[in-house]
């Protein structure tokens, strides 16, 4: 069972982003506050959920936690200011919707760009060991997964409803065929070789 807290004498706010390494979309952020004593039998990275358990989690996270938000930084100033910051920058802006000011950040990843006035702790797989960055995990994942299923109906070519952006064999060979559109990241390789190719699409099966 994952941990309920980092530091248990602060109001601690897990971070989490999803969509680092696609080429279309935004980056986008969670920041969830539970309660101390929150305790959960399978919450966990999203990544090792199903989508469904994702639905029914994101429900119950609503629901029992102090407070939550979802920010996102889009494709456009993703190739302005490059992914990195832009993750960062997404999860300052979850951190600026929460209606509770977090007194500690509790982030997933080995690094972040200092939130101000608000001590932060970098967790490598946090998504892993803590409650509320894996709730933060879900609620980012399933936001994005929504609004690329949603894109995909506007741009039904690349296969976004089932890929999300992620470079997959299928989606690199839509852009070959059909260009890119306004909503992939001009400044990220979107056509590499076939090798390339199939390597990418074992390792990113992973994320969707």
């Amino acid at each position: 069972m994952l941990k309920a807290y980092y530091n248990i004498d602060a109001i601690e706010a897990g971070l989490d982003e999803v969509g680092r390494g696609c080429l279309a979309g935004p980056v986008v952020a969670a920041a969830v506050i539970l309660p101390r004593d929150y305790k959960h039998s399978f919450l966990n990275d999203s990544k090792q959920l199903t989508k469904a358990q994702r639905l029914e989690l994101e429900k119950e996270i609503i629901r029992e936690s102090v407070c939550w938000a979802v920010a996102e930084v889009d494709n456009l100033e993703i190739d302005r200011i490059n992914i990195l910051k832009a993750s960062f920058l997404a999860m300052h802006r979850a951190v600026d919707k929460l209606r509770v000011r977090p007194e500690h950040l509790l982030v997933d990843g080995n690094r972040f760009t200092p939130y101000p006035m608000i001590p932060h702790t970098c967790i490598i797989k946090g998504d892993a060991h803590y409650l509320s960055i894996a709730a933060a995990s879900v609620l980012a994942k399933n936001y994005r997964d929504e609004l690329m299923s949603n894109l995909s109906r506007q741009f039904p070519h690349y296969g976004w409803e089932q890929n999300v952006g992620y470079p997959t064999i299928h989606h690199r060979k839509a852009i070959v065929l059909h260009g890119p559109c306004s909503y992939h990241r001009m400044t990220f390789k979107l056509i590499k070789s076939e090798e390339d190719q199939t390597v990418e699409e074992t390792e990113d099966l992973g994320f969707l």
